[in-house]
């Protein structure tokens, strides 16, 4: 009866640990704080690139705002681990977010003066994504440091529920504000709230590496040595490759702008909902995860969510119903979820823990660059064909990318995490 029960527990647990927040102030402020800047930053991301749309009426354009966050990732996000093990990073943590709170000001002032300037609205996404790019690992790396190891999978799981909530909500709330108050708004409520970012920033300790530490920790980030790793390591990399193919091949997001409007008969409210669908499908498939820990084949598990991905968001482009495409999107949001839980296991169990480190700038490449790149994809495709070739036809190319993939990775499909093979 014991062990039935203990079996029961981890099946019926589905409500997050909020351990982390009570046991500490600092955790609970920064935590508090990322979960405010996630928010204004889909206010923020949604508003851009509907004042593109609205300047140009190029979904080209639009697609080019992917562009401009993809290079500085790209640039920057294979060294900002090391960085960020080098110096304070509570420093380079506020360094980095009061760049950003000072371009969330800058919209706001270009916004009340009037000006509409793509060129400019570019230039800011591209410095955006360089404070991103310095202060995510900064920010990621200071949770051990404020918690004790048993807490940080609780914290962990907060931390992602941060993001999707961002998701969710910033992007519906930009689209209402946009829809109801305009530009002005969106980025001025962007810039205030970006405010308790800054103020969990400054409260931090400081946290400077030990002695010696910095530099073995830099050796350790080494993106050269991280890709070494990974080319003789075929399941590992196939993680990558696996999201790749469904981030740049069926990554529909820059097209919500037009397809609000020409599919739907929608304005900046129906963009709102469009873009925060799939992260309503992410939440509740981390809602309703107590399943996953009973699946043993990691590897097709991924492959069957992509593809799963790829399928939802072909019905998408064949759809003209805006609650059908919500829900497919949705569907897409959950199986995505569903691929990054096992992905994330299988690099924490198959990765030994001295190369962990090297790893994690070819992770925020993918993970924060590879969207970027289906933006551009999309748009492209859009503009030389039509929206709906761009986003079905991407959608069927990933799921023939997928069944690809698997056909020519059998070890990959094979995988059990009760026997974890890099």
């Amino acid at each position: 009866m014991t062990e039935t029960a203990e079996q029961r527990v981890p099946r019926t647990r589905i409500l997050a640990d909020l351990t982390p927040l009570r046991a500490s102030p600092d955790y609970r402020r920064l935590w508090f704080g990322n979960t405010v800047s996630w928010v204004g930053q889909g206010m923020t991301a949604l508003a851009v690139s509907l004042q593109v749309y609205d300047i140009t009426r190029s979904a080209f354009s639009v697609g080019l705002i992917g562009l401009c966050s993809l290079v500085p990732l790209v640039l920057l996000g294979l060294y900002s681990g090391a960085v960020a093990d080098t110096v304070d990073r509570r420093r380079l943590g506020l360094f980095s977010a009061t760049g950003s709170f000072l371009l969330s000001v800058v919209l706001a002032a270009v916004a009340f003066a009037g000006v509409e300037n793509v060129a400019l609205l570019y230039v800011v996404v591209a410095l955006q994504a360089v404070c991103f790019a310095l202060n995510s690992p900064a920010r990621s790396s200071m949770i051990a440091r404020l918690l004790p190891a048993e807490q940080l999978p609780a914290a962990n799981a907060l931390n992602a529920m941060t993001s999707t909530t961002g998701g969710l909500a910033g992007p519906m709330l930009g689209g209402l504000i946009v829809g109801w108050w305009g530009y002005k708004a969106a980025y001025t409520v962007d810039a205030v709230t970006f405010t308790a970012s800054l103020y969990a920033m400054w409260r931090l300790p400081s946290m400077l590496p030990g002695r010696g530490e910095g530099e073995k920790a830099a050796k350790r980030a080494s993106v050269l040595d991280g890709l070494r790793f990974l080319g003789t390591r075929p399941n590992l990399r196939m993680t990558f490759i696996s999201d790749l193919s469904a981030m740049v091949l069926a990554h529909p997001r820059a097209l919500f702008p037009v397809v609000a409007v020409v599919w739907f008969g929608g304005d900046a409210r129906t963009t709102g909902l469009l873009v925060a669908a799939p992260a309503l499908g992410a939440l509740l498939g981390s809602v309703f995860s107590g399943w996953l820990g009973r699946i043993h084949r990691h590897g097709l598990a991924v492959l069957v969510a992509v593809a799963c991905w790829g399928g939802a968001i072909a019905v998408f482009g064949l759809t003209r119903q805006l609650w059908l495409g919500l829900v497919m999107l949705a569907l897409a949001g959950c199986a995505d979820s569903v691929s990054m839980v096992f992905r994330n296991t299988m690099l924490q169990a198959a990765v030994p823990d001295e190369m962990r480190g090297r790893l994690q700038g070819v992770f925020i490449v993918v993970v924060a660059g590879g969207p970027r790149l289906g933006d551009l994809v999309a748009g492209s495709v859009a503009d030389l064909t039509s929206p709906t070739v761009a986003v079905t036809g991407g959608g069927l190319a990933c799921v023939l990318v997928v069944c690809l993939l698997g056909l020519r990775g059998r070890g990959f499909t094979r995988y059990d995490a009760r026997d974890p093979q890099p």
